[in-house]
């Protein structure tokens, strides 16, 4: 169902009685829609958790790609992550993980530095903001983890990711993240089937490692 945030931003929650712990997942950039509506319905089918998704583009749901492109650079940490803590606090239970994809698992990697996750899962996640998105209030993904437990962070790359390069993805194990390469996947494989780049043995494979992950305590 769709609630509001303590911040007065929406969010989808799925909330079963009894749930262990919780979850945030953080969409890609074109936001909160049934994709993810119905992604968060099936992980708390699937796991129990109580499980909760916020939107990227608050009041702008209406941008097509091009213009959350160009809008990117006006995203605010301060916001986005502050709805990140706020949809952990709707989950109602501890302890809450994180996930995000693309866009989103860039912002999940940078709420390594919040301290309120006990493990975070960033799919594909831009490792540095990418020039035409840096603005005011875009902090670097790497210092953010630097800031915070890079241990508790898994990263699911492919190797055919222009978004996710060799050299950065080293630089992000160097911090002490846990990075799962898949051989030849590009962007977006394991989200929306309905993508190109879609593998469903991979995707099926990175689900596995995400749920293993996040299903351990602190």
């Amino acid at each position: 169902m769709r609630i509001t945030l303590s911040t007065g931003h929406p969010a989808e929650l799925v909330a079963p009685i009894g749930a262990p712990q919780g979850l945030v997942v953080v969409p890609d950039i074109m936001g909160l829609r049934p994709l993810f509506d119905d992604m968060v319905e099936q992980l708390a089918r699937d796991t129990g958790w109580a499980v909760c998704a916020p939107d990227l583009y608050v009041g702008q749901q209406e941008l097509d790609l091009e213009g959350r492109l160009a809008e990117a650079e006006h995203l605010d940490d301060a916001v986005v992550l502050g709805d990140l803590v706020a949809a952990a606090d709707a989950c109602g239970v501890e302890p809450v993980g994180c996930i995000g994809f693309c866009m989103g698992g860039m912002y999940t990697l940078k709420a390594v530095a919040t301290g309120r996750f006990h493990r975070v899962v960033s799919f594909y996640g831009m490792i540095t903001v990418p020039e035409a998105w840096r603005g005011a209030g875009q902090g670097e993904p790497l210092v953010a983890i630097r800031n915070g437990n890079a241990a508790s962070a898994m990263a699911v790359v492919g190797t055919a990711d222009s978004y996710t390069p060799p050299d950065e993805v080293a630089r992000l194990r160097a911090t002490g993240v846990t990075v799962v390469s898949y051989a030849d996947a590009d962007h977006g494989f394991v989200h929306d089937p309905d993508r190109p780049a879609h593998r469903r043995a991979d995707a099926a494979d990175a689900w596995t490692r995400t749920v293993d992950w996040l299903s351990e305590r602190p």
